[in-house]
């Protein structure tokens, strides 16, 4: 299978890319234990000024606390949570429907494409890149955008509008989003 063809999220044996909260701040250990045992993650990081003891220091820490994409099964997350002591504080995050909706809560996954440019950009690891909270962009539209040249070419996501200035966008639905704060406009390519 490609990686542009993705099964339903119900189907328990695809690989799918799963965003999952890290309870206890303990995102960096299971990373750490998954990798260990050849499963694929993924922990946003970024350089933070963190101050410790009076003294200030630059330091790379995960961009959104409790946060870690796991490219594995469904199957194998859920015996791994029930069997593993250390991936017991792993939770699924779920696209909870509206009030008025009767459809039950779904587990959110990411598409490879998707989570292939967000990782491109998150990867940038410093004041290019900006992450936003979901909510920011539930039912906002935007132009889709592919970057042409450049550390960013071949991402896609879309223009948006933050704080009176033009971002590229690319967004991991019900999570959260990651921006580009500048790119030339000779660089985007309209998709729509």
């Amino acid at each position: 299978m490609d990686s542009k063809t993705q099964a339903p999220a119900a189907s328990g044996t695809t690989l799918q890319w799963f965003p999952m909260r890290a309870t206890y701040n303990s995102q960096m250990a299971v990373k750490e234990h998954l990798d260990a045992l050849g499963i694929n993650t993924y922990i946003p990081m970024q350089y933070r000024v963190i101050e410790r003891h009076g003294d200030r220091h630059m330091m790379l820490v995960p961009a959104i606390n409790n946060l870690v994409f796991v490219n594995a099964t469904k199957e194998l997350l859920v015996d791994l949570k029930h069997s593993d002591a250390n991936c017991q504080s792993l939770r699924f995050i779920m696209r909870r429907p509206l009030p008025y909706q009767q459809a039950p809560a779904q587990i959110i996954t990411v598409p490879d494409r998707q989570m292939q440019h967000f990782m491109q950009v998150a990867s940038a690891q410093d004041e290019r890149v900006i992450y936003l909270d979901y909510n920011h962009f539930i039912g906002s539209e935007g132009r889709r955008v592919r970057v042409t040249d450049g550390f960013f070419a071949g991402v896609e996501g879309k223009l948006k509008r933050i704080k009176k200035n033009k971002h590229l966008v690319v967004e991991i639905e019900g999570v959260m989003a990651v921006a580009i704060v500048f790119l030339p406009p000779k660089s985007l390519m309209l998709l729509d």
